[in-house]
């Protein structure tokens, strides 16, 4: 099983590239958001893949980081429906921060953004995999910071009430975070544990 590669662009189409390693082109078919990141046709390239064997071909699906990979492999695995081509369609319009904070936050309408992807599908992501998100959060903006905060005891007084409020309400210790980390985005450092809770209410609502 291929497991990466690690060689020369030599083609980028509309859903794949070719990559040429050691003189063998491999076709790897990608998210576009990985097909856009790459630097053009003879630039360097490392792209981990994930390879799907069948009776009648053996497709290889390419990503920037192994933590793309695990998204992919956990859309198709846990959620009914979902395929590989849902699954890039997903991982082609958001990236796995924002992934991961649809789905704690539930919501239905980022994650239906997605080319065909209609409202049920997004339910059914959100719904399956609402208690995996936050071990696949990566480096969600703020998020992995804040908990690494909250952990070692360091985050600002009003950070860790608005979180605490928030756990003691009922939601999990993760799902707290994020609604407090996204609240911050909007609130800015300053803002108090009222205005943290309040905005941090407002991300969760359904």
């Amino acid at each position: 099983m291929i497991g990466k590669l690690k060689g020369t662009v030599d083609e980028i189409g509309d859903d794949y590239c070719v990559v040429d390693v050691g003189g063998v082109g491999y076709v790897a078919y990608c998210p576009a958001r990985t097909l856009s990141a790459l630097e053009g046709e003879g630039t360097a390239v490392v792209l981990y893949i994930e390879t799907y064997v069948r009776e009648d071909m053996i497709r290889l699906y390419g990503f920037r980081t192994p933590l793309e990979r695990e998204w992919f492999r956990l859309l198709q695995n846990n959620v009914p429906g979902v395929g590989a081509k849902v699954a890039l369609a997903v991982l082609s319009t958001l990236s796995t921060a924002e992934l991961a904070n649809a789905i704690a936050l539930k919501d239905v309408a980022m994650v239906a953004r997605a080319p065909g992807v209609g409202k049920k599908v997004a339910e059914r992501i959100v719904t399956e995999l609402k208690n995996k998100a936050p071990a696949y959060a990566g480096e969600a903006s703020g998020t992995i910071g804040l908990k690494q905060e909250l952990g070692e005891g360091s985050a600002p007084a009003p950070v860790a009430d608005a979180v605490s409020a928030l756990a003691n309400l009922g939601y999990s210790r993760d799902i707290a975070a994020n609604a407090v980390a996204a609240a911050l985005r909007n609130a800015g450092d300053g803002a108090d544990a009222g205005t943290l809770i309040r905005l941090g209410l407002k991300e969760l609502a359904p």
